[in-house]
Parts: structure tokens; C-alpha cells; sequence
């Protein structure tokens, strides 16, 4: 006798999300493969970034991920939303290619008030190259942004007032500059990463038109963030939604269309055949990071998140967003990091005061877990 379909819930639905973003099962064998699949990683937060990795490749510790940063098998960069992203690295020029014009038109009355113009970005491209030049010769691999700012300046380009940060951000946008490995001295962990000439440090790109890079960015989207909706995939990619639909007209064959509420979510068919199977992760319980994807990656959230918590997540609608605490596809808290002396330690912090007996060791567990990633 055929197991009964499982009925969709908002916690389903959240469990399906979370078996899409490898966070449910065995996740994925290496870094590379775990961002490759995401296709793009919410990561203007370096220490949130790495364990959300952590949380997709069982097994990694956070010098992991680093290593993967140093090598340029994942790349940290601005691909969409003006946010930063981690990508790989063969994905990020034709990303760019689709959302750099859109990010660039809509910062054009902000570089009038700052005096930018084309001719100063090209400008500010050759002393770039110039610098990252010299001190490659030098031994360094690349080039702090302290060290590009005050290169603009002898050069008679004002960095204050954010006008360095955005001619910077222009040349990362133009697939000029690109962030390369960290930054570390005297044997310390860097900080921050060095930047790089694109093509030096990213010397194989994919080429793919608009129409059909669209069409992959969106197929690529539902896969490993369904069930989502096309209005999810257009706040997530800022792809215009006349262009999203029509890419999805082109792929949805190879996907899988779920009603929900009265609206059409879009997931993988493998995804999908745990409706039939029995969606696992019921009894799930994971502290996931600030900016995690399983949130950030979509434009209307309650599904996963009850409206009413929504401040506690995103205090203020500041924008920043704490640690989540997630049991059975749905946010029921966040936690915090604690700090006593040389002693750091995780609380957590439920939505409704206190954590039953088998949550409570579920996020003793995950916190153990943590802790041991962030010190490897």
C-alpha cells in the first residue's frame, strides 16, 4: 500500500527548505560543493558565513573554509543586492553580468553627490592594477583596501565621506577587482581578505548570454532554496519579474510546481518526492547562523517565521540578523554567544522563554558543535 502524501504546513514547507539547502541528511561532501549547489551564500558576515557552511559539510572547521578562500575554490564577493556572497568562482562573472547594470543604475544619483564619474572608476581600475602589481612583486598576494584607498589618494582620488567604498565596490562590479585570500599577519588569522585582479585570480569564467543565464540562475534558485515562489527569486536575484517568468516558462519542466495557500511554489522533483516518502526532519533542532540563507533567501519569510517574531530576529528592522534557532522547519528562537574571559559559551534565547528538555540538549549539542568549528 503506497505511503500516504504528506499534507503541505508552514512546517513542511520549512523542512523541505531545509532538505533543499543540505541541512537536512548527510549535507555535502566538500566546501566547494556545498556553495556551488547554493549558488549563492548570504556572507557580508565572514564568521556567520562560515558556519553556515559548517552547518551544509559535516565534518568542516572553520580554517576550511578560510583554506577555501585562500585557494579561490569559493569565492567572497558582491554578486547581487549589493550584498556580499559567497560564490564559485567559475559562477560570478555571468552573475555579475545579469546584475551589475541594474546595482550600478540604481547607485548613479549617490555617485553624483560623490563626484564619481565612469572616467574615475577606469581611473581608479589602472591604479588598481598598478598597486596589485607592485606588491605581488613584492611578495604580497594582494592588495588591502587601506592600501587601494590611500594608492586613489596619491593618485588625486578622495576615498572619505564612502567615496573610496563605492569606486571600490564599482570595480568589483565591473569584474575588474575581486576579493582574493585573507589578509593574515604574524601568523594570526586575517580579518579580511586582500583584493586581486579578476582575471588573475578567477582566470576560467562560464559564459552565459542574459536570457540563458537567468534561466540557470533561477533553475539553480528553486533547487537548492524550494519551495520558493518567483517573487521569492526576484527579491533574492533583483532579476526584474517579467524576465523571471519568462525564464520560467523555459524550466519549469525540471521543476516541480507545489500549491500552498493558493500560490505556486517551485522545488526540485527529487525534493518533492519526500511529500511522498515522508518529509524527515521533524524532530530536527539546529542553531543556525545570522544572514542564513534558510531565512534571508526569501522575500516573505512567515513561512518559517511567525510575523509576530519577527522583531526578535531582526530587532528594529535594522537589518542585521541574529542567530536562529530552527526545530522542525520552523524558527522558535535565537541564540546568543557568550563571552566570560577566555571563555566563550552559547545561550539560548526562545521565542517562548524556555526550551523543553530534548530541545534544550539538541542545542546543547549544536552549541558544542559550534564551538569546536570555530576553534578549527
Amino acid at each position: 500500500m503506497p505511503a500516504e502524501r504528506t499534507t503541505p504546513t508552514p512546517r513542511v514547507m520549512g523542512r523541505l527548505r531545509l532538505a533543499s539547502q543540505g541541512l537536512l541528511g548527510s549535507g555535502f561532501t566538500t566546501v566547494s560543493d556545498a556553495v556551488r549547489w547554493m549558488t549563492a551564500m548570504q556572507a557580508q558576515d565572514l564568521g556567520s558565513a562560515l558556519w553556515a557552511i559548517g552547518q551544509r559539510v559535516p565534518g568542516t572547521v572553520a580554517s576550511d573554509i578560510r583554506a577555501a578562500l585562500d585557494a579561490g575554490t569559493v569565492v567572497r564577493s558582491w554578486p547581487m543586492r549589493g550584498t556580499l556572497h559567497l560564490v564559485a568562482p567559475e559562477d560570478l562573472r555571468w552573475i555579475l553580468g545579469i546584475t551589475s547594470d541594474r546595482l550600478m543604475n540604481s547607485l548613479a544619483a549617490r555617485h553624483r553627490e560623490l563626484g564619481i564619474t565612469p572616467d574615475d572608476i577606469s581611473h581608479c581600475r589602472d591604479i588598481a592594477f598598478k598597486t596589485t602589481e607592485v606588491l605581488k612583486a613584492g611578495g604580497a598576494p594582494g592588495a588591502t583596501r587601506e592600501q587601494l584607498f590611500q594608492a586613489f589618494e596619491e593618485a588625486g582620488q578622495l576615498t572619505k565621506a564612502q567615496r573610496g567604498i563605492h569606486l571600490l565596490g564599482s570595480l568589483c562590479q565591473r569584474a575588474w577587482l575581486v576579493q582574493g585570500p585573507m589578509a593574515g599577519t604574524n601568523g594570526k588569522v586575517g580579518v579580511q581578505q586582500l583584493f586581486v585582479p579578476f582575471d588573475e585570480w578567477i582566470p576560467e569564467s562560464r559564459e552565459l548570454g542574459r536570457e540563458e543565464g537567468i534561466a540557470e540562475l533561477l533553475f539553480r534558485y528553486f533547487q537548492s532554496h524550494g519551495p520558493a515562489t518567483i517573487k521569492d527569486f526576484s527579491w533574492w536575484s533583483q532579476v526584474p519579474l517579467t524576465e523571471a517568468r519568462k525564464a520560467l516558462n523555459e524550466v519549469h519542466g525540471r521543476l516541480f510546481e507545489l500549491q500552498f495557500g493558493g500560490i505556486s511554489y517551485w522545488l526540485s522533483p527529487e525534493t518533492a518526492e519526500m511529500l511522498d516518502d515522508g518529509v524527515p526532519g521533524s524532530r530536527s533542532f539546529l542553531a543556525l547562523p545570522g544572514f542564513d540563507e534558510f531565512l534571508l533567501g526569501y522575500q516573505d519569510r512567515d513561512l518559517v517565521l511567525a510575523p509576530e517574531h519577527a522583531e526578535w530576529v531582526v530587532p528594529g528592522k535594522n537589518g542585521v540578523f541574529k542567530r536562529i534557532m530552527v526545530s522542525g522547519g520552523e524558527v522558535v528562537g535565537t541564540w546568543a554567544r557568550t563571552v566570560s574571559g577566555k571563555t566563550i559559551g552559547v545561550v539560548p534565547e526562545p521565542f517562548t522563554g524556555h526550551l523543553g528538555p530534548a530541545a534544550e540538549r539538541s542545542f546543547q549539542a549544536q552549541g558544542r558543535a559550534y564551538l569546536k568549528f570555530m576553534a578549527g
